[in-house]
């Protein structure tokens, strides 16, 4: 429909105009960008936004935004030190209100940390209620709590309304927040901070003030101290938990990043005539309540061991942890396992990140001495321009007042004559030269200052601030009496707050291995046929004459007889070797201990077997790396060592030389030491340990035996099967492999005969012969089960099938002939037979036996 009125169809034109001009103004100021330029520009705005703003401290005073929101918040509410507390709610209210408008989770979970003592190492606010607690206790609700501020954090403050800091609008542009705070203590460095930002992260630890003013004083003397220098000035950190802690200090600081290791404090106690192991100090930032947690569940799963109560006896914000122990246990032990397992002992990752001009940058020691000390300058200079100008507008009035009173008769005559303020005041400004400020001083002036003794007094205000202001302008117009002032407020704080270190810094924390955990001694493990081992102490089988019944060594199931007895130490691993060629690895102190009267713990359940069995097993004390070579070894225990051979025989009479280094990195499902043809016609008998050009032996269940060079056998690789080691004849089978480092061979039959046999006796041949006679094989001795090569001041200890353990000395035994059916050494029970023949450790061949035995 159209309009009549005119008017109203150009103002509709005109509208018409506009919004076509307005959308042509749109297009024209379309800009055409990449997408993902756009998006980068984006995501780094993002980036700064977090890093300068949540979560990276300034360098000058040491806060984050939020604390340093909190902190002014609570100084412009009065909640100072000596005043009574308020709501934390209230707080947190203002700081979200007026500066920092995002949740009040945040601001409230800033302000707790800043109460607690366990956090800080100089907390900043004073908390009243509950703040939480150490165990990883929640703070109360905001509406319960109460705080103030600290006197330390007034250091912070202070000057704050002397113009010394720069004011910002907030974020609705209501009021000003100081862009910094005055800063008067080096916060960072003393309370560390923790800040995860976006592709930074900054992990500062707290240091103790004392060392740190010290080390500001020391730079302030000598700018081109070095970080070695101040290194021997600040120790270390210093964790309000206390404890120890290591780790490469003057690296850390010049570097401003590093790896320390935080161990807690542990001491022993005798507790009801027990000892026991009691945790003062933990780790920086450890929860104690997980620690405690983390100790009971290693104790339940064996992982530490010794362990009869463990009791959390923390109160009154003292830490108390007591591990009692089983009697005639070696703390040592425990300890070691607690730094080992627990995070007793725990890494600190530091990087020294902070803000400096609002840009990120990785700082040294002497970087924050040097920035805290330029800070102070800008600081103290500030104040004292802001001083000097107060100090002369007070110098003006107070010399206008004198004036004044010189003259106070025209002066009075003069305000009286006049119509009005103004015209008094302009009055006096041209009759006596004053300036309107000072013109305005007299006219504010009461009558009782007319009095000659305030004259006096503003004659006296007069000199002070004359020389007060000379002592300003020379403070300007000298950067060493700027200088002088620091070093006197830093040694005020000092003396003020300064304290004794909490942690103590260890020069060297050596990483905690096996050897560590465990005491060292001799231990006796037993294989039975039916697959079960254990451990016991050599000490449980003592020594008797021959002849002797033996003593109970395991009580075994229905069937069941011990294969193999091995003698090692308890850090020791075992390698076991299976019918199939496989080695698999167990630390000794791995293997269940049990009593003499215990079968032991099925070997299934430790290692991962394949359809297979346990045919030997070796100890070995350490691997060394390939090509090192380590002297010494002792029987059935390799000591490790690049020139170190394994010597492999199979039941016929293969045999196989592969270096011991092949070995030297255990792995839980094994490896394959020798490859055996798959119809499992042949097995493995025998591992032993060799070194170069030493003779070894090979003896056959029907009395044959050879001796040859291990050289004769060229070293082979794992997958490789052997080369022949001797000829055997129909239903003859390989029992024994010896290496020839002893006087004798000790020889026991099936039905418990046995002999000594000199070394010499043994014609010397080459691999691959049928050998010599070893021993005369009858039905009264029964087929040859073991040999050992033996010296006469050894002891042997002997398994039968029913589970019976003698032990006697060789000198028993007395040397024979090779062709001798030798002498009866145990003493059998019907239808039991010898399973294995074993010796006992060199350093514990005495025993303590009467010749007494003991029977099931």
């Amino acid at each position: 429909m159209t309009s009549k009125n005119p008017n109203e169809t150009n103002e509709r034109a005109r509208a018409s105009s506009s919004t076509s001009s307005s959308l042509t103004s749109q297009t024209k100021g379309v800009i055409n960008t990449e997408v993902s330029e756009e998006m980068r520009k984006a995501y780094l705005d993002y980036a700064m936004s977090v890093i300068v703003s949540r979560a990276i401290p300034s360098i000058e005073d040491g806060m984050k935004p939020v604390q340093r929101r909190i902190l002014y918040a609570m100084n412009q509410m009065g909640v100072k030190p000596g005043t009574q507390t308020k709501k934390s709610a209230r707080i947190v209210g203002d700081v979200i209100g007026k500066f920092h408008p995002h949740g009040d989770t945040a601001v409230y979970d800033a302000m707790v940390r800043m109460a607690q003592n366990f956090s800080l190492r100089y907390p900043l606010v004073y908390g009243q209620g509950n703040f939480g607690s150490i165990d990883g206790d929640p703070p109360a609700a905001m509406r319960y709590t109460e705080t103030r501020l600290t006197p330390i954090s007034m250091e912070l403050l202070q000057d704050i309304e002397k113009e010394t800091v720069k004011f910002v609008p907030n974020y609705d542009n209501s009021l000003k927040e100081p862009e910094l705070l005055p800063g008067k203590l080096p916060t960072l460095i003393l309370n560390g901070a923790t800040g995860i930002a976006v592709g930074m992260a900054t992990n500062i630890p707290p240091h103790n003030l004392t060392e740190v003013c010290d080390a500001l004083i020391a730079y302030i003397k000598k700018p081109d101290i070095t970080i070695e220098e101040l290194c021997e000035i600040v120790t270390g950190p210093d964790f309000p938990t206390g404890g120890m802690v290591q780790g490469d200090m003057v690296d850390l600081y010049k570097t401003g990043r590093g790896r320390m290791i935080m161990r807690g404090k542990v001491s022993t106690e005798a507790i009801n005539k027990k000892e026991s192991i009691v945790i003062t100090e933990i780790p920086y930032m450890l929860n104690k309540t997980t620690l405690v947690t983390q100790i009971a569940n290693l104790i339940q799963n064996k992982k530490i061991k010794n362990v009869t109560d463990l009791r959390d006896e923390s109160s009154k914000g003292k830490i108390r942890i007591v591990l009692e122990l089983k009697k005639d246990t070696n703390s040592k032990f425990v300890m070691n396992s607690l730094y080992k397992y627990t995070r007793l002992q725990d890494s600190f990752n530091v990087n020294f990140l902070a803000l400096v001009g609002r840009e990120p940058k990785i700082l040294t020691l002497k970087d924050v001495v040097e920035q805290y000390v330029k800070y102070r300058k800008t600081i103290i200079t500030n104040r004292v321009k802001f001083e000097l100008k107060k100090a002369k507008d007070r110098q003006e009035t107070v010399e206008g007042l004198l004036i004044a009173l010189k003259n106070i008769d025209a002066v009075i005559k003069l305000i009286k004559g006049s119509k009005g303020a103004a015209e008094a005041l302009e009055g006096l400004v041209k009759t006596f030269k004053l300036s309107k400020k000072q013109a305005q001083a007299v006219l504010d002036t009461k009558l009782q200052q007319l009095t000659s003794l305030e004259r006096d007094k503003l004659d006296k205000e007069s000199k002070e601030l004359k020389l007060n202001i000379a002592e300003l302008e020379k403070i300007l117009g000298d950067i060493n009496e700027v200088l002088k002032i620091i070093v006197k407020e830093v040694n005020e704080l000092k003396k003020k707050y300064g304290d004794n270190r909490r942690t103590y810094v260890l020069k060297r924390i050596s990483e905690i291995s096996e050897k560590d955990l465990v005491q060292k001694r001799d231990v006796v493990v037993t294989i039975t046929d039916k697959g079960y081992v254990k451990r016991m102490d050599v000490k449980t089988y003592r020594e008797q004459k021959r002849g002797g019944k033996g003593v109970i060594g395991s009580g075994l199931a229905t069937g069941d007889f011990v294969k193999q007895l091995i003698t090692c130490s308890t850090h020791d691993y075992l390698m076991f070797f299976t019918t199939r060629g496989r080695v698999l690895w167990l630390k000794a102190y791995d293997v269940p201990s049990a009593e003499r009267y215990s079968k032991g713990k099925a070997i299934v359940n430790l290692l991962g077997l394949k359809e297979e069995k346990i045919t030997n097993v070796i100890s070995v004390n350490t691997f060394a790396p390939p090509g090192v070579s380590q002297e010494g070894t002792r029987p059935q225990t390799a000591e490790g060592g690049g020139n170190d051979d394994l010597f492999m025989a199979t039941k016929k009479g293969i045999v196989k030389r592969i270096s011991l280094k092949h070995f030297s990195k255990p792995r839980a499902s094994g490896i394959k030491a020798l490859n055996l043809p798959t119809d499992n016609s042949d097995f493995l008998i025998g591992v032993e340990v060799v070194k170069k050009n030493q003779e070894v032996s090979l003896a056959t269940m029907k009395g044959q035996a050879i001796r040859f060079n291990s050289e004769d056998v060229r070293s082979m690789g794992r997958s490789s099967y052997g080369v022949t080691g001797i000829k055997l004849s129909k239903d003859d089978g390989i029992v024994g492999l010896e290496v020839l480092d002893k006087a004798a061979i000790l020889t026991i039959t099936k039905k418990g005969y046995g002999k000594r046999t000199a070394v010499e006796d043994y014609r010397k041949t080459a691999r691959a012969g049928k050998g010599v006679i070893n021993m005369k094989v009858t039905a009264k001795t029964g087929d040859v089960v073991k040999t050992l090569s033996v010296n006469p001041e050894e002891s042997i200890i002997i398994t039968t099938a029913k589970g019976i353990v003698i032990r006697t000395s060789l000198k028993n035994i007395r040397v024979m002939g090779r062709a001798t059916q030798g002498v009866r050494i145990v003493k059998l029970q019907p239808e039991d037979y010898v399973t294995d023949l074993v010796k006992v450790p060199d350093n514990d061949i005495n025993g303590n036996g009467n010749g007494n035995s003991e029977e099931k």
